[in-house]
């Protein structure tokens, strides 16, 4: 199994970020009672936003906590519906700019031809407007895959559905009790819960939970002992004949 400093360190993740999940751990074992907790789980099924860190408590109570390690990542995650709907209001705009160079890249290829240029790209008008179409798709490519990953993960009745309780996990004094979202509680990387978080009435999903947590684990096992996964096909390190899925 190859040797690591820092079990189960995603590489997506930074030293904050990591120590910040182990202090989640920690808080969902020693205090809140957990004795299934995972990382990186999905709740809301295949396509669903994944949790950094799930534990399930006495009761059958849910606890999902986000580990923020930075005000930046905060405010990824920190929107409402009406901000996308903002922002998703802008799209058409931008498709209207790109049908609009469109046409205009083709009235200059129209005069090039009338003028008698033999090949467009000597041309520089059409060279210009080539250009600026270029820019305006690229512009409106991003512009869409920004509205894609909008995330109103804090703020959405969906997301707030999947547990009992939702906490941020955060270093001391980056989050102001004013900037918690409603139905959040606050952590702050000791054993201690800043700010109590609401047990909220949601229906029974513990099975379902369990389920998720123990997927997620088993995924991280595997990654962590050396496993390549690829489509349909699964690697041991020990180099066994490989298991098709």
């Amino acid at each position: 199994m190859p040797a690591s400093k820092r079990p189960f360190h995603r590489a997506s993740d930074n030293l904050m970020t990591y120590r910040l999940k182990w202090a989640a751990w920690e808080w969902l074992y020693s205090e809140a009672k957990c004795r299934a907790i995972g990382f990186e789980v999905r709740l809301e099924g295949p396509g669903g936003r994944v949790v950094d860190v799930v534990g399930v408590g006495p009761d059958n109570r849910v606890y999902a906590i986000e580990v923020k390690a930075s005000r930046g990542d905060k405010a990824r995650d920190d929107h409402d519906i009406d901000d996308l709907k903002r922002l998703q209001s802008r799209v058409p705009v931008m498709d209207k700019t790109v049908q609009f160079t469109v046409g205009v890249l083709e009235a200059a290829a129209e005069y090039a031809v009338s003028s008698g240029v033999k090949k467009l790209g000597s041309d520089p008008a059409y060279r210009q407007a080539l250009s600026d179409l270029d820019n305006r798709t690229e512009k409106r490519n991003a512009y869409a895959k920004r509205v894609a990953n909008f995330s109103t993960k804090f703020r959405d009745p969906g997301f707030l559905s999947t547990a009992h309780c939702h906490y941020l996990m955060a270093p001391a004094g980056m989050i102001r009790r004013d900037e918690l979202p409603p139905f959040w509680g606050l952590l702050d990387g000791t054993p201690r819960v800043v700010i109590e978080a609401p047990v909220k009435q949601v229906a029974d999903a513990t099975t379902h939970v369990l389920r998720n947590i123990a997927r997620s684990n088993s995924t991280t096992m595997m990654t962590e002992y050396g496993v390549i996964r690829s489509k349909g096909q699964t690697m041991f390190p020990d180099h066994v004949r490989p298991v098709n899925a």
